[in-house]
């Protein structure tokens, strides 16, 4: 039921049949809170077209549709404006269309609906999950249960950066000082061991750069031909070149990574429908690159290397092969490109969930493709975010002092375990039930926090400020709708049918009008790749609803009509709350 649809007719219509003309775009608008009325038709375009002043114009449209809708109750006009007060009757009809609708919202696609691939995480394997990757990770699995939500298919995908010189310096480091440990010698998740070796590889490293500088070496020398670096790349030729100790060796300590990654995942609560490989996509990605050579896309350096000249596009030029024929990760990236379209060639679009520190290396991956002649290189996205901070700084993982994704997990449901200690109100839980509150309160207030927060923008992560019970939090939003899980046992056993022939007071009528809006937050929300626009709707319905909850009777009336009535409305609300949190991951508690 699309009111400001039927208006747009209805307005449409008179001016047809008084003016004999046909004018379609009419603006309708949702009246701002500071005035009276519920939908706002913009006047100004019809004054030049019709030659009247505004006031005239209004006059006329707004009697037509007291005198022609059984919706519009009154209406006022502020200069161009004119705001409609919309009659209590529409707001219950349209309760009463979607009381039965569990799913209120969410258009679940059909199988030929448009589908588009997802792309998050893509960890390297050297190190273990950080709150940088946590911020990624919940961005592009939200981004796909809000694009599913809006009607089209969805392929969750990843890409791990499973070799490279990063890679080599973690084995490196192991070869040299690991003595033949592992993750199940130590106790260690496998993410946790082999990014240690990472952080000592760097400890090392810097250590005889230092070295090499009291030697009387430059820094730039120094940075070349630190023992451990050359290793590292020998090692790197040597894996390239199919090298079988090296590449067992490279086999057993990813699948070391992948172990510890699967269980970050899986306490998240996200997964994947794919996952994709950068050892296996670089040899395509070196294809690619012959193609371009042939077509004179792409040049040789007189030392060997691949480039490309993008100065004529406002870029500069790239390197796309170094001169040992190893590659870099635009090599793996136009691979993977090629390999995502070859398994989806019906894809309708693909998004990147990459940090904003990579922006420039997707505009030119895109230009590239775009030069190769690949047309479905126009339906690919950079969705850039923003970079996580904390009070005590930026996080740094080559120094060990990154904040690791799996304690920051147990850290926030300690924090939900000790708030709910404080506030007593779980005393009659059993110890399962208590652990499954911790897990649902403290993911929710890290997910929510995250994700309440525009894409662009960076964060200031406070574990403390977003586990609080008050304010724009998760726990905040779970504890309402725990609230309206209590209220509204006896739902089923009332008339899930409501009369429409009362009145209704305005915060009803207000949180109604919220309710009408949830389809179009998510539509907003999966074309603006945003969950901080579900955020941002659901927090405003939380706070209406608190407010009505607060000031208003909802049990204890004899009118039972007028108490069904509340009691759906409230039931609904609680229906909403949870489809939203659920499109940001964020589960709901029935108690708390």
């Amino acid at each position: 039921m699309n009111l400001h649809i039927l208006l747009k007719e209805r307005v449409s219509e008179f001016i047809l049949n008084k003016y004999d003309l046909d004018f379609n775009d009419l603006e309708i608008q949702t009246t701002k809170k500071d005035f009276i009325g519920d939908i706002t038709i913009v006047i100004f375009p019809l004054v030049k077209i019709l030659r009247r002043s505004p006031v005239d114009i209004g006059n006329e449209i707004g009697l037509f549709l007291v005198n022609n809708s059984k919706y519009v109750e009154s209406y006022n006009l502020i200069q161009g404006f004119m705001n409609l007060v919309i009659h209590s009757k529409f707001y219950l009809e349209f309760l009463n269309q979607i009381s039965d609708d569990d799913n209120f919202g969410i258009n679940k696609p059909d199988i030929d609906a448009p589908l588009f691939l997802v792309e998050f995480a893509s960890p390297n394997t050297n190190k273990p999950l950080h709150l940088g990757h946590i911020r990624n990770i919940l961005l592009g699995y939200s981004i796909s249960n809000i694009l599913y939500a809006s009607g089209k298919n969805v392929h969750k995908t990843q890409i791990i950066n499973d070799r490279g010189i990063h890679i080599c310096k973690s084995i490196i480091a192991w070869l040299k000082y690991g003595k033949d440990s592992s993750p199940l010698q130590t106790g260690e998740k496998g993410d946790f061991f082999v990014g240690r070796y990472y952080v000592l590889f760097d400890k090392i490293y810097k250590e005889q750069i230092s070295e090499l500088i009291k030697s009387g070496k430059n820094k730039v020398f120094a940075e070349k031909n630190a023992s451990i670096f050359l290793d590292a790349q020998d090692l790197l030729i040597k894996w390239e070149s199919g090298d079988k100790k090296v590449i067992d060796l490279w086999k057993k300590m990813n699948s070391w990574v992948y172990e510890g990654f699967e269980k970050t995942y899986k306490d998240l609560g996200v997964n994947f429908d794919s996952y994709y490989y950068e050892s296996n996509t670089y040899l395509l990605g070196k294809d690619i690159i012959k193609e371009g050579l042939k077509k004179n896309i792409f040049f040789k350096k007189d030392d060997g290397s691949v480039w490309i000249d993008l100065t004529d596009d406002g870029l500069d030029e790239k390197i796309l092969l170094r001169s040992d024929g190893t590659s870099v990760y635009m090599t793996q990236d136009l691979g993977t490109a090629l390999l995502r379209y070859k398994n989806h060639p019906k894809m309708n679009g693909m998004i990147y969930t990459v940090g904003n520190e990579q922006d420039y290396h997707f505009k030119v991956l895109f230009k590239i493709l775009n030069k190769l002649g690949y047309n479905w290189s126009e339906q690919l996205h950079h969705l850039s975010y923003g970079m996580v901070d904390l009070p005590t700084g930026k996080m740094k993982s080559r120094e060990g002092t990154v904040v690791d994704g799996d304690e920051l997990i147990t850290e926030m449901k300690l924090n939900a375990s000790n708030l709910s200690k404080e506030l007593g109100k779980i005393d009659d839980f059993s110890n399962k039930e208590k652990e499954l509150l911790d897990d649902t309160i403290g993911l929710g207030a890290l997910k929510y926090f995250i994700l309440k927060v525009d894409p662009k923008k960076r964060i200031l992560f406070d574990p403390n400020e977003s586990i609080d019970f008050n304010g724009n939090t998760g726990p905040f939003i779970q504890y309402t709708y725990a609230r309206i899980q209590s209220l509204t046992k006896e739902v089923k056993v009332l008339n899930n049918k409501i009369n429409i022939d009362f009145e209704i007071i305005q915060k009803e009528k207000d949180i109604l009008k919220q309710l009408i809006q949830f389809p179009n937050a998510i539509n907003s929300a999966a074309d603006n790749y945003s969950p901080a626009l579900i955020a941002n709707y659901v927090y405003e319905l939380v706070k209406m609803f608190n407010s009505y909850y607060q000031s208003t009777t909802i049990l204890k009336i004899h009118d039972l009509e007028l108490k069904n009535f509340r009691l759906i409305l409230s039931y609904k609300v609680g229906q909403v709350i949870k489809s939203s949190m659920g499109l940001l991951g964020v589960e709901v508690p029935n108690k708390m």
